[in-house]
């Protein structure tokens, strides 16, 4: 049996036999519950290896309560979140952010998804005065909803200007590994080295069955998260089988070999469709998507071939992503009835 693969998003992709591995060498005897096991302490372990042995981590199932749950430990409900009007907690979580926190989202329009100093400066004020919301936290997402990658001096730059104004810096990092692959640093200097207060950790786009993991940066900011996870709703009782998912991501650089095989898919799509007429590129590929405009009437007839998003319905833009199981083999499959269709 050949399973039908496609490019709509990298969480479509299974389990990376490595993870399947340790999940299963840790489904031996009994453990204690909740964290109070070995498999947990070593991931703990490792995350500090990568992001410097000062940081807290807690480990819970999705992306969106880490977002969440980061988000709540540095907001009271009279507070503000500023963020790009195409990140995931403004467009992909379903008003989460806002119901859990009571915390109003202020979405700051972008070219590319990015932030920047000078697009999020006007968007504080009203500092003290109590008819307005108190912008307290900045929220980027590593990487982008639109593919594009932060630099670390583009990190820095809006650390320090919330530093400046009293407020702290959230990362939605779903597809960090896929951005310290792309720029070709370790991870620390994309978060702990910037100035980064709180960080989601994405585990499931880069290969693990479920969890990610919420890193705080500074101790004092959420002395009490654990609390906030339980009352969340996000503590495992069998903490042990995400936390072992995790050790093997963080070990012999798995996340990074994982996340530089899926970039490399990606690239390669990208120069192989380039040369396709009335087919175009839109956005820079810096990591695991791609996005270009193809004639509307193809793009169910691709999507029978190998299932993808349309990601802008005016334009016929349409999102390609690539993951750790994507295949050259899966790659020209796709470029090649691209090409048949585009041809006839």
């Amino acid at each position: 049996m050949n399973p039908k693969r496609g490019f709509a998003s990298d969480n479509n992709a299974g389990i990376h036999p490595t993870i399947l591995e340790a999940i299963a060498k840790a489904n031996v005897g009994h453990a204690l519950a909740y964290g109070g096991d070995p498999w947990t302490e070593r991931a703990v372990a490792k995350f500090r290896e990568h992001l410097g042995s000062h940081v807290d981590v807690h480990f819970v199932f999705n992306g969106t309560g880490a977002n969440v749950l980061g988000l709540s430990a540095l907001l009271k409900p009279y507070h503000a979140i500023l963020c790009a009007e195409s990140a995931h907690i403004n467009v992909d979580e379903c008003g989460a952010p806002e119901k859990a926190t009571g915390c109003k989202l202020v979405d700051i329009p972008t070219p590319d998804g990015k932030l920047t100093p000078a697009l999020v400066e006007p968007r504080i004020r009203g500092l003290g005065d109590q008819h307005h919301v108190q912008p307290r936290v900045i929220s980027i997402s590593q990487t982008t909803e639109m593919g594009t990658v932060y630099t670390p001096e583009e990190i820095r730059a809006l650390a320090d200007l919330a530093h400046r104004h009293g407020m702290y810096l959230h990362m939605d990092g779903a597809r960090i590994s896929n951005a310290a692959a792309a720029l070709g640093v370790p991870l620390r200097a994309i978060t702990t080295d910037c100035g980064v207060d709180i960080l989601s950790f994405g585990g499931t786009k880069i290969g693990l069955m479920v969890g990610e993991a919420v890193v705080v940066f500074e101790p004092k900011l959420a002395p009490d998260f654990r609390f906030l996870r339980k009352q969340g709703m996000q503590l495992s009782s069998k903490m042990r089988f995400v936390a072992a998912q995790f050790e093997a991501l963080l070990t012999d650089d798995l996340w990074l070999k994982s996340a530089r095989h899926a970039n490399a898919m990606a690239a390669l799509l990208a120069r192989e469709v380039s040369s396709i007429p009335k087919v175009r590129i839109t956005r820079a590929t810096q990591a695991n998507g791609v996005f270009a405009t193809l004639p509307k009437e193809l793009i169910p007839r691709m999507q029978e071939h190998a299932f993808f998003y349309v990601w802008d319905e005016s334009t016929s833009e349409v999102r390609w992503m690539t993951s750790f199981d994507t295949t050259e083999e899966d790659v020209r499959g796709f470029v090649s009835r691209l090409r048949e269709l585009v041809g006839g």
